[in-house]
This record gives C-alpha cells, sequence and structure tokens, in this order.
C-alpha cells in the first residue's frame, strides 16, 4: 500500500502538459483575362554633320548648314555641299541623319501597324473555359482558357506549435 501511495503522490506532483496549437488552412485561386494593349515609340528626327578643312552651302548660302523643312512632324533636311578650304589639305566631313516617324492622325488599332520606329501589340485575352476550384481538402483543379489568359492556384496548410 505504501507503494501505491507513493506512485499516487508522485502523479499528483506532476503538472499538466500545455501546448498551444494552431492548425490554418487558406487557399486561393487567381484567374486572369489580358486586356488588348498596343504599346508605340516614335522616333525623331536626328541630324548632324561634323568636319573640320571644309565649307558648307545649301546652293544658296555659303556656310550654312541647312533650313530643312518639317512635314507631320518630320524634318527633311535641305541639300548640302561641302567643299575642301583648301584644296589638296587634310580634311574631314560627316553627316547623318535619322528620319522621324510621322505624327499620326489617329490612335493605333490593336493588330494594326503604323508607321512606328517600335511597336508592339497584344489582342485581348479570351476567357474560353478558364476555370478554377480548390477543395477543402486542397484538391485542386485549373482549367485553361484561351489565349492570353492565366490560371494560378495554391493551397497552404501550417500547423503551429508552441
Amino acid at each position: 500500500m505504501k507503494k501505491a501511495l507513493v506512485l499516487f503522490s508522485m502523479l499528483a506532483m506532476t503538472a499538466p502538459a500545455h501546448a498551444d496549437i494552431t492548425h490554418k488552412l487558406s487557399s486561393s485561386v487567381q484567374l486572369t483575362v489580358n486586356s488588348a494593349a498596343t504599346q508605340a515609340t516614335r522616333i525623331g528626327s536626328s541630324y548632324q554633320i561634323s568636319g573640320s578643312g571644309v565649307d558648307t552651302t545649301d546652293g544658296t548660302t555659303a556656310n550654312t548648314i541647312s533650313a530643312g523643312t518639317i512635314t507631320s512632324g518630320v524634318y527633311a533636311p535641305g541639300t548640302i555641299s561641302a567643299t575642301q578650304d583648301v584644296p589638296g589639305a587634310a580634311f574631314s566631313y560627316s553627316a547623318t541623319y535619322t528620319q522621324a516617324d510621322a505624327v499620326p492622325t489617329a490612335a493605333p488599332s490593336v493588330g494594326a501597324v503604323q508607321n512606328f520606329g517600335s511597336m508592339t501589340s497584344n489582342a485581348a485575352g479570351a476567357a474560353g473555359d478558364l476555370a478554377g476550384t480548390i477543395t477543402s481538402a486542397g484538391a485542386m483543379t485549373l482549367t485553361a482558357g484561351g489565349a492570353g489568359t492565366s490560371a494560378t492556384g495554391q493551397f497552404v496548410q501550417e500547423l503551429t506549435v508552441k
């Protein structure tokens, strides 16, 4: 009996175990259908002349670079002639011209190619059969849609013991 009393008193002295347990479940489905988009970059005109040991003329006035003209937002340089200052002497002459994209009269339509130096155009996405489900057990079903769509599913299970 003494043994039983000692065992019972030892059990009575122990403290119960305490633990905080947190269990979290979360799920999400993101379905995206892209909109139509057009991105364009218009290139501007650039005209450069450099040199030494030469004289320039536009055909009318000596030492003139160019008056040029601007039509639809595009600069067109006039004709330039260069003559050597001293015949037989060293000289250098360089002329570069980049023609600008014309200023459009209307906004671009998706898929239509405009006169821009850089242009990207994408048609709108088509939802089609785009769908997504996640059950409480975490089973995920994602169904592809048409072009320009995406489906993303996520199931997170978190268990925290403190």
